[in-house]
């Protein structure tokens, strides 16, 4: 394996060779547009019944149950997890929604039996909402088996487990896209449709990340491994540094900045900052005879990547889950004729789109006339909003907002790649996407023991990005979809 990836870095074994030895051609009909990067582009024949096997069915995967069942052509037909108590309410789920019950695995508690359900032949796709360490597993299983795979973030943990989805994505010609539902929220595709529309120029930067106050959830996690409480995520932080959370703020603003689609991040540094709220946190709310009352962290609080890209572009990424902040994702564009800023509430993320929202923007009408005045004011922020609106959200956003999920993007994302599964499109980000975006957990760590030197990325499209297709701003025709009086109102929790 190991060789193998050396070769993709050279480029020796694959710029000859990738697109007949990848199946790239099917049919008399070119499924690639890059050389070396065989899954650009690629696509499978219209699938009218999409059957979908989901691994996981926790706080993430239950209501993934949910939503899934309420797209026409869409089909939950098999479930796994340890604990029969979430078996139990997926399959009432599906009862509400007058589905057929799903093919069970995992109900003995078998940790391992999530295989049988990637061997089965009662699904096409796996949607694998499982704890981390399964992300690479099933990834590379469940393509081996013939099935298509949507991954939770990160899609993995490592360069090593990085390149085997990407191997095992390119050797079966199977989608592995990463469920990454910021990518559809609408202040990021509000962004999106305005970037790639011009509106604010060439972006040169952006700041965008994760911060979420997770102290009393890393301190107090309701979340259970074989009856036993699962620290995790602490666990994470008093052994490693790094970024290991990347995606949410950071797979947007690849799209807006054209990463693997005529750019690439070339390399990065990272920086944290000391320990210290963790730590107090614990002293301030156990006794001296608990364990997390002395815990010592290793990661520190806050942790600040630069990526710059091989045309010059920077992209600032934080990772802060310590401190009393408020939720924030950044979505900051400045661009040479304009600027986007839109902060984001977690617990509410119709306030995003309110007129006090701090979601603002502007640009130059004609040059410069704008100055240091140029966001807009609220009622033209209004109006603009509404006529660039992306068209995911002007056609999906009030079934979206009905069905749920963090405001509605989680039904668009599913809604989205099950459109382009049905209609045998492109998947929106492929698996070079997954592994690009993924590969921040292990650079950032690498940098930050380096005294922050710099770090430079793979290239998993081995130069495809040169020549892939930049993302569009592409449409879901809801009259491809008949939901009839299906839909049920409200989300759904573990």
């Amino acid at each position: 394996m190991e060789q193998n990836r050396r070769d993709f870095l050279s480029g020796a074994a694959w710029m000859g060779v990738t697109a007949m030895a990848a199946g790239c051609m099917s049919a008399g009909k070119k499924l690639c547009n890059a050389v070396g990067a065989p899954m650009h582009g690629f696509r499978v024949a219209p699938m009218k019944q999409v059957r979908v096997g989901v691994i996981g069915v926790g706080a993430r995967g239950l209501p993934a149950v949910h939503r899934i069942s309420q797209i026409p052509g869409c089909t939950v037909t098999a479930i796994s997890d340890i604990n029969p108590d979430r078996l139990d309410k997926a399959q009432s789920v599906l009862k509400k929604l007058g589905r057929p019950a799903a093919k069970e695995w995992s109900r003995n508690g078998d940790t391992e039996a999530w295989k049988g359900l990637c061997d089965s032949d009662v699904c096409d796709v796996v949607y694998s909402v499982t704890p981390r360490p399964l992300h690479c597993p099933i990834n590379v299983y469940a393509m081996d088996h013939g099935k298509h795979v949507l991954q939770e973030v990160p899609g993995a943990f490592s360069l090593d487990e990085c390149w085997a989805t990407v191997e095992a994505a390119e050797r079966n010609r199977r989608h592995c896209m990463m469920l990454e539902n910021c990518t559809y929220g609408e202040a990021e595709m509000l962004a999106f449709n305005l970037i790639h529309k011009g509106k604010l120029g060439e972006i040169v930067q952006a700041e965008v990340g994760y911060s979420h106050d997770q102290r009393n959830l890393q301190f107090n996690p309701s979340s259970r491994i074989a009856g036993v409480v699962d620290f995790w995520r602490l666990k994470r932080h008093m052994t490693r540094h790094g970024n290991y959370y990347p995606t949410h703020g950071l797979v947007p603003a690849g799209r807006c900045l054209d990463i693997n689609r005529g750019d690439r991040f070339e390399y990065l540094v990272s920086v944290e900052t000391k320990s210290a709220s963790f730590e107090q946190f614990g002293r301030d709310n156990f006794p001296p005879s608990d364990w997390r009352h002395s815990a010592k962290m290793v990661k520190g609080d806050v942790n600040m990547s630069f990526l710059r890209t091989v045309n010059g572009k920077v992209l600032t990424l934080k990772h802060n889950v310590c401190t009393p902040a408020p939720y924030d994702r950044g979505n900051l564009y400045l661009g040479t004729r304009g600027i986007f800023r839109g902060i984001n509430f977690h617990d509410d993320p119709a306030k995003d789109f309110t007129d006090g929202s701090p979601c603002r923007f502007g640009w130059e009408e004609k040059t410069g006339d704008n100055g240091a005045h140029l966001y807009f004011d609220l009622a033209r922020t209004k109006a603009v909003r509404e006529q660039y609106r992306h068209p995911f959200w002007k056609v999906a956003g009030e079934i979206s907002k009905k069905v749920g999920g963090h405001g509605g993007m989680d039904f668009i994302m599913d809604l989205r790649w099950a459109y382009c599964l049905q209609n045998g499109l492109p998947l929106d980000t492929d698996v070079y996407d997954l592994a690009t975006y993924s590969s921040i957990v292990e650079l950032s760590e690498r940098s930050v023991l380096a005294r922050s030197a710099p770090i430079d990325f793979p290239d998993y499209t081995r130069g495809g990005w040169k020549t892939a297709h930049p993302f569009t701003v592409d449409e879901i025709d809801m009259g491809k979809f008949d939901f009839g009086t299906g839909v049920v109102s409200g989300s759904i929790s573990s």
